[in-house]
């Protein structure tokens, strides 16, 4: 498990080594999650010459919570330093920003499923299948060292799909030695479901809608959260102990307190509220 961790670690964003790209490249729409709207290519309103957030600790406050909620998973430093070798967008050509910015999102992905592929690997239950694990671990990480044009000719979705059998596996195996595990609710509509106090241990929650619901209390544990939505919602005092496949950002969308019980591959969101369930 400590190893595990300290392979994920550096599959977080690391903003003081990138060139603020996911405030440039991608674009995003006014809406709950943002004050404004800005098209893909324009730099944030609130980007600084010096590639940090303006308004980094009111971004909640000031509208931006889909700022909060975003992590590049380390491609922002591997696209910034690595693949274009530390040359900042803003000194570079118009034609060297737009490939800069075309690359982000495709390591993005990449990077994504390298913290999947690595979390499978410290998985005990899932050693049958470890050996594979490590072979497209190797193959997901080569892939990232690609050329800009070989990044951008991938087929991204493709790559995806050959992790994602291999992870479906995974899962099965991880919830296998569960007694008495809930049904699945693979890609289940549970937005605003009333879910308090629920038993949901060894269930796939994979893709599942968990928009607003209350899951005060609940028992979520060795559940695989993959691509589960949970803007929102309740966790409360619930209990995620060997949940897996859960990410930073899933996390930080959601609501919680001193007693949500949390894998150690993830951190306590700073803005859920100090008390205890």
């Amino acid at each position: 498990m400590p190893e595990q961790i300290s392979e994920q670690s550096r599959l977080r964003g690391d903003c003081t080594r990138c060139f603020g790209l996911c405030c440039v490249a991608l674009p995003f729409t006014a809406s709950a999650d943002f004050a404004v709207s800005k098209p893909a290519g324009k730099p944030c309103r609130n980007l600084g010459g010096d590639h940090r957030c303006g308004i980094h600790t009111e971004l909640r406050q000031r509208g931006f919570t889909g700022c909060t909620v975003y992590d590049c998973f380390g491609a922002g430093q591997r696209v910034s330093q690595d693949t274009f070798g530390g040359q900042d967008w803003r000194t570079g050509t118009a034609e060297h920003a737009r490939r800069m910015f075309d690359t982000f999102p495709v390591v993005r992905q990449l990077h994504e499923l390298l913290w999947y592929l690595t979390e499978a690997l410290g998985l005990p239950a899932a050693r049958p299948v470890h050996g594979e694990l490590r072979q497209l671990l190797v193959d997901t990480e080569e892939l990232t060292l690609g050329t800009p044009e070989e990044l951008g000719a991938l087929d991204v979705a493709a790559h995806r799909q050959r992790v994602n059998v291999l992870l479906l596996r995974t899962s099965e195996l991880a919830r296998a030695g569960v007694r008495g595990r809930a049904k699945d609710r693979r890609g289940a509509d549970l937005m605003g479901a009333r879910l308090r106090g629920a038993d949901l241990r060894g269930a796939s929650l994979r893709g599942a809608y968990l928009i607003a619901a209350d899951l005060t209390g609940a028992d979520l544990r060795d559940t695989d959260l993959i691509g589960a939505d949970l803007r929102d919602a309740d966790l409360t005092g619930a209990d995620l102990t060997g949940a897996f496949f859960l990410t930073q950002p899933q996390l930080d969308a959601a609501r919680g307190s001193a007693g949500t019980r949390l894998p150690a591959s993830v951190t306590r969101p700073v803005h859920w509220t100090a008390a205890a369930f």
